[in-house]
Order: structure tokens, then C-alpha cells, then sequence
């Protein structure tokens, strides 16, 4: 009887345990990113009255007789499959929809990481992505340039961030070139380019028709005209094509472009070659009549070598046709930008932090990293939807989202707590059951010694 009461008590103590399990998971249904923890009994050791025998001398064998002693907690473990996706549409809100844990750290040099599921960030004062606890959102950083790099820091995304200008390198024609225009006809268009300072000029291409036969056309490209555009200043016939600042262009009798110069772009003559504007950094620009500027004036930033046509490129010249058609050859610049400042940032799926400029550029500002491991059930909780790796767990990977195995990152989503209500419920209905049937042992129990002690009445 006394063996019986203590296996009621160790039931009561067991589905106790059990309890506060279930109590902590729906307590926390509304938690973001939590992971619900599951409890298991075992029974303890059992006391063996008689031993087991062997078959002899014609006797069967027996089992053995075993009173067990009760039952205790064989395992509390965290369940961590991914919770249903919350939709908050704010930017810093972020949902790994798959593998994977965010890395945080609240040192200096980034050694004490922690690792979550919760991806409820915020900004602080300095742009540090961080948690609602100040701990910050550790990533892979990005140089000036925006390319992602292997150091490992915070992510910060800092609102005064520029995008240093860039000289224009390459401009491209596209169009046609009308067939039915007369010899010595003239065709202009511009494009807009920049210098080292993100100063924008006006450059002014003309197209001039050289012959009209069945074979084909001949045109001839130059540099019209190149003008500051704040100032007005301007250089006419600039010598900056270096084939005798003019260029022949010869179309076939299909209105393709077959010749560029000396270089031909189809049959055994056809090679290599690049054909550039140099010299744009020595111009000087004539005086602007209208402000009346005495002398000229040199550009005030530096230009790169742009390329007109590029032998390795098609797209520089392979748009260009010669049809009977409107007159809408022009020139495009393919890059060159002016300096901007950052105005907003999107979070893609592969963590990167992508800045979007008031100049129209992107640039990387950082890309998040996450960490997964061999048996994440071996983690620990520190609280704060923290969990810090144990030696069951084994070493953190780290790696970047989307690829090698780690989910990809949703931005504008939170991850639900993956508590499932019904099935909570169902086992608070069997636990309670469980430790009501335990106290009952107990009770009766209690009473058959009662009824022992009555015996020598």
C-alpha cells in the first residue's frame, strides 16, 4: 500500500510538470516566433519480487513478478516546426519560411550570439536593425561598392547614406536610320552623360547619309555638339572620336549594319574591335553667348572612355537598322548617374538589405545571416525567444538565406507560434484526468490503511 501512494505522488509530480508545459505553450499562442515544448512520461525503476526462470525437468518456465514504483518525465522537448505566416507589411518585420535561425549579439565584437525565430525588428537612432531588447540583427556586411563581403557585423541602415556618382562608360544607338532620306541628309539626336561629379552634358550625335545605291548605305557619325547642361557652356564638332572625329557606318541592301569604320562584322574580315570617345576630360567649352562667359571653361569632373561599339557586345550595335521607315536613331547612355541619397530599402529573399537612392541606383547595404543546426531540439532557451547552442546541439552553420539549405526570408511577415490550441486543450483534458485518477490512488490507498489500523478494534 505505502508503494502504491508513492507511485500516486510521483504521478501527481509528473502531470504537474505536464501541466506547467501546456500552460507555458498557450500562454504563449500569441508569441512571435515561439516553439511549443511537448512532455513525455517513463516509468521509474521497478521492484522485482521474483526473478524469471528457465524451462527444467519437465517444468515450464516463469516470468517475473515486477511491482513498478511510479513514473517520472522522460523528456520535455521543443517542437520546432515552422508556425503559420502573420502579414504585417512592415519592412523590419521578417519570417524565415523554412531552415534556419537569425543570428543576434548584444557585444561589441559580435562573440555572444544568440539565435531566434522572432523576427519583429526594429531601427535604432543609428539605423542598427535590432531586436525589441537592443540586441542587434548580425549579417554580412557590404563594401562602398555594394558588394556583399565575408565580415561578419551588424546590419545598420544608415539614413544619411550616399551613392557617390559615376561617370558614363558606355552608350549604345538603337533605331533606324531612314533609307529614303536624301545623300548628305542630316539626322541629330542626344543623349545625356556624366562626368566623375555626377554633372550632367548633353551629347549630340549626327548622321549624316554619304551614298543612296541598291547595295547599300553609307552614314557618317560625329559629334555634333556637347553641352554643360547647368551652365549652357558648349563645345561644338568636339575631336573625340578618334578616327578623324567622324565614324562611316555602311548598311547592306537588307538595312543591316555590316560595316563600323574599318571593321567589318560579318565574313573573314570580321575581328575584334572597340570604338571609343576619348579625350572628353581636355574639351573646352566655347563661351555661352546668352550669359556672355568670357573664356572657356574646362568640364569640372573627369570622364571614363565611353564605348560607342564593342565587337563583344551585339546589343551596341545590332539594334541600329537601316529600314524605309521613320527617322528614330538615338543614342542611349548605358550607366553614369549623379550622387544620391538614400530614401527607402527593401529586404529580398536572400537577406540582402538593398538601399534605393534618390539618383534611382540600388546598392547593397548588407545581407542578413542565419544559422541552422545538426538537432535544433538540442538548443536551450535563454527566454526573450532566444535559444543559445548546447554540445547536443552541435556547432551553428552559418550561411546565407535561400541556398545551402536555409529558408528563404519573407519580408512584411511574422512567424506565428506554432501552438496548436485544440491539441493543447486535448491534453489538459488528459492530464487533468491523469492526476485526478493519481490523487485518487492516493485517497484509496489512505483508506485501505485506515481500515488496517481499524483492525484492532
Amino acid at each position: 500500500m505505502m508503494r502504491s501512494m508513492y507511485a500516486g505522488v510521483s504521478g501527481l509530480r509528473a502531470h504537474q510538470n505536464k501541466m506547467d508545459v501546456i500552460g507555458n505553450n498557450i500562454a504563449n499562442v500569441n508569441t512571435v516566433g515561439y516553439k511549443k515544448g511537448t512532455m513525455t512520461f517513463q516509468e521509474v525503476f521497478s521492484q522485482t519480487i521474483r526473478g524469471a526462470s528457465a524451462p527444467q525437468e519437465g517444468r515450464g518456465g516463469t516470468n517475473p513478478q515486477q511491482v513498478g514504483l511510479g513514473v517520472s518525465i522522460g523528456s520535455i522537448n521543443t517542437i520546432h516546426t515552422k508556425g503559420p505566416a502573420q502579414r504585417t507589411d512592415n519592412p523590419e518585420d521578417l519570417m524565415i519560411d523554412g531552415e534556419g535561425f537569425f543570428v543576434v549579439s548584444d557585444d561589441t565584437n559580435f562573440e555572444n550570439r544568440y539565435y531566434t525565430r522572432a523576427g519583429n525588428f526594429t531601427l535604432d537612432r543609428d539605423g542598427n536593425l535590432v531586436t525589441a531588447d537592443g540586441y542587434k540583427v548580425l549579417g554580412y556586411v557590404a563594401d562602398e561598392e555594394g558588394n556583399i563581403t565575408s565580415e561578419v557585423g551588424g546590419i545598420r541602415i544608415n539614413k544619411s547614406e550616399t551613392k557617390a556618382p559615376t561617370a558614363t562608360s558606355k552608350i549604345c544607338f538603337e533605331g533606324n536610320l531612314d533609307s529614303r532620306l536624301e545623300e548628305n541628309g542630316v539626322h541629330k539626336a542626344d543623349t545625356v552623360i556624366k562626368d566623375s561629379l555626377g554633372n550632367s552634358y548633353i551629347i549630340t550625335f549626327k548622321f549624316k547619309k554619304l551614298t543612296n545605291s541598291q547595295e547599300g548605305n553609307t552614314w557618317e557619325l560625329t559629334v555634333d555638339r556637347i553641352t554643360e547642361q547647368a551652365t549652357g557652356n558648349y563645345i561644338e564638332n568636339p575631336s573625340v572620336i578618334p578616327e578623324g572625329n567622324s565614324l562611316e557606318l555602311e548598311f547592306d541592301s537588307t538595312g543591316k549594319l555590316v560595316r563600323i569604320g574599318e571593321n567589318s562584322l560579318e565574313g573573314e574580315d570580321a575581328g575584334e574591335f572597340k570604338v571609343l570617345l576619348t579625350g572628353l576630360s581636355d574639351i573646352k567649352f566655347d563661351r555661352n553667348k546668352e550669359k556672355n562667359t568670357i573664356d572657356p571653361v574646362s568640364p569640372s569632373g573627369t570622364f571614363e572612355n565611353i564605348t560607342l561599339f564593342d565587337s563583344e557586345d551585339n546589343d551596341s550595335y545590332r539594334l541600329l537598322t537601316q529600314h524605309a521607315n521613320d527617322m528614330d536613331a538615338k543614342p542611349y547612355a548605358k550607366d553614369g548617374n549623379s550622387s544620391g541619397k538614400l530614401e527607402g530599402y527593401s529586404i529580398d529573399d536572400t537577406g540582402i538589405v538593398l538601399g534605393v537612392f534618390t539618383n534611382g541606383e540600388r546598392k547593397a547595404l548588407g545581407q542578413i545571416m542565419l544559422a541552422k543546426f545538426d538537432n535544433p531540439m538540442g538548443l536551450q532557451k535563454m527566454g526573450n525567444n532566444f535559444f543559445v547552442d548546447t554540445r547536443n546541439s552541435g556547432e551553428p552553420q552559418f550561411g546565407k538565406a535561400g541556398t545551402s539549405g536555409y529558408g528563404p526570408i519573407a519580408s512584411g511577415t511574422l512567424e506565428m507560434s506554432n501552438v496548436d490550441l485544440s491539441m493543447e486543450f486535448t491534453e489538459m483534458i488528459t492530464t487533468q484526468r491523469g492526476f485526478q485518477a493519481n490523487s485518487r490512488i492516493i485517497t484509496t490507498s489512505d483508506e485501505m490503511l485506515q481500515e488496517l489500523v481499524n483492525m484492532k478494534r
